[in-house]
This record gives C-alpha cells, sequence and structure tokens, in this order.
C-alpha cells in the first residue's frame, strides 16, 4: 500500500463500526536519564538519598495518578515498593471509563500539561521503576526512570507523554511506542492500527522540543516508532552535586565536563564511544 493510501485507511477507520471491542493494545515505553557528578562518597550518599527522597514511591504514585487522570482511567489497584538501599517502583491497573465518542482523539498534537482529558482504556496498566547508578571509578551518577503505559482500546498512551517528560529533569529520553494486534471492522476486515502517526515527537510540546536534539528511528511497516531525546544547553553548574565550579581548577572542571558530556552521548547513541571524544 502506498503511504498515501495508508494514511486514509488509517484515518477513515474512526469512521467504521467495529465488531466489538476495539482490541488494539498500544504501548509507551520510556527511559529517562538523569545525570550528576558526585565525587565524594558523601556527596554520592546524599545524592542517592535526595533521589530517592524526590522520587519515592509515593512521589511516583502521584505523578501516575495524574497520568490515569489525564487520559480518563479508572485506576483498580495500586502496588508500590521503595527498595533497600535504593530505587522505588509503582504498579497502578487500569480500566475503561465510558465516554461519548466525539470526546476521544488520537491527533498528532501533544497532550496537556496536565489539564483532564477523557479517554478510553481496558484492561491496562502504567508502571514506572527507578535505578540510581554510578560509576565505579568516577564521581558520575546516573539516575534512571522506566515508564510504560499499556492500554487498551481507542485512545493512545501518547497524549500522556508530554506530562510524563514535564514531570522528571531529564537530560536523555528515549522512547518507543508500538500497536500490537489488530481490531476487525463489521465487514470482518483486520485493521492494525486506528490513528495516524509519522512521529512521536508529534506528541510533544513545542517549547520541549527546543530545549532537545531529537532522533527518531521508526519502522512504519511494523507500526513500531523510536524517538531519542538529548538536552541541548549544557551548564557544568547544573550537574555539580554539592559543588561549584569555582571550587575546582580549570583542569579538573574541563576533566569534569569531559567525563559527563561523554556519559550523555555514550547513553544517547547507545554505545560506548573511544577515549579522547
Amino acid at each position: 500500500m502506498s503511504k498515501e493510501g495508508r494514511q486514509l485507511s488509517i484515518k477513515q477507520i474512526e469512521k467504521l463500526k467495529l465488531h466489538g471491542f476495539n482490541n488494539l493494545t498500544k504501548t509507551l515505553s520510556f527511559n529517562i536519564y538523569d545525570i550528576c557528578y558526585a565525587v565524594t562518597p558523601k556527596q554520592h550518599e546524599e545524592y542517592i538519598e535526595y533521589i530517592d527522597e524526590v522520587y519515592n514511591a509515593e512521589r511516583l504514585t502521584e505523578i501516575l495518578t495524574k497520568v490515569t487522570d489525564i487520559i480518563g482511567a479508572n485506576i483498580l489497584n495500586i502496588a508500590h515498593q521503595d527498595y533497600d538501599p535504593q530505587g522505588a517502583s509503582v504498579t497502578i491497573l487500569i480500566s475503561e471509563e465510558p465516554v461519548a465518542a466525539d470526546s476521544i482523539s488520537n491527533a498528532e498534537t501533544p497532550g496537556p500539561l496536565p489539564e483532564s482529558v477523557v479517554a478510553h482504556l481496558d484492561k491496562s496498566h502504567i508502571t514506572v521503576h527507578t535505578y540510581p547508578e554510578s560509576h565505579p571509578e568516577g564521581g558520575v551518577s546516573t539516575f534512571r526512570v522506566d515508564i510504560d503505559v499499556s492500554t487498551c482500546g481507542r485512545i493512545s498512551p501518547l497524549k500522556a507523554l508530554n506530562y510524563l517528560i514535564h514531570s522528571f529533569d531529564s537530560d536523555i529520553v528515549i522512547m518507543d511506542y508500538r500497536v500490537r494486534g489488530f481490531t476487525r471492522d463489521v465487514t470482518g476486515k483486520k485493521h492494525f492500527i486506528d490513528h495516524d502517526i509519522t512521529s512521536i515527537q508529534n506528541y510533544i510540546s513545542s517549547d520541549t522540543k527546543d530545549k532537545y536534539q531529537m532522533l527518531d528511528v521508526n519502522v512504519y511497516q511494523e507500526n513500531i516508532f523510536h524517538t531519542k531525546m538529548l538536552v541541548k544547553e549544557y551548564d557544568l553548574d547544573n550537574y555539580l552535586f554539592d559543588l561549584h565550579p569555582d571550587e575546582l581548577d580549570e583542569e579538573t572542571v574541563a576533566a569534569i565536563d569531559q567525563m559527563l558530556q561523554r556519559e550523555m552521548a555514550e547513553i544517547f547513541y547507545g554505545r560506548n564511544l573511544r577515549r579522547g571524544l
């Protein structure tokens, strides 16, 4: 099918009458990374304590609860846990909420921040896990958040993406969106996607996109979309924990600067870089 024909069939599906429930499963998975330099054992310990306090299970539950408000879901169950010595997890099971059909939109536009919109979900879930981590030899510490929003039905979890990105202080964001399965119309024809999408970027607000270098790797034939984001503006002072650049000599500042930028580049590109880069 040509690109024009594919787009036409996608846009027309909203007008089709389906046979039963919309069985498509739409999953948004993304990693958020926050980078910090905490050189002494005391600074590292305090950084981990800070992260665990700011993004503990209670705080993460608040964020995910707001996501359910954005996509109009009913919360069935919440499970959350803080881990020793560090990290936290939250899982929320959600169900559908009856709404008027004309209130549902999967248009390629950013979702709210965080004003409520109405959606339609069933047998779905939202999960978040945190992973504080540090370099064994240097002072680089990396805080990673993994988030999955999986929905069944007409609404896409991409409408929650804009809010979620703004809920964390993110240096790098790596996102995957995939539509699985199929739904069938009353004629018996299968439909493997029910909304038009060319890029995850179209669901992110312009002010956010201006702050990041962005890269897409999409497989349109398989309804798989992948986007990476790397923050553009770099101010070393924002990455030093309990430390100021004025307290360091120029050589040390240059070494730390290179170390941090290398760390972010390796995470963004997904590979180790040669020394000296």
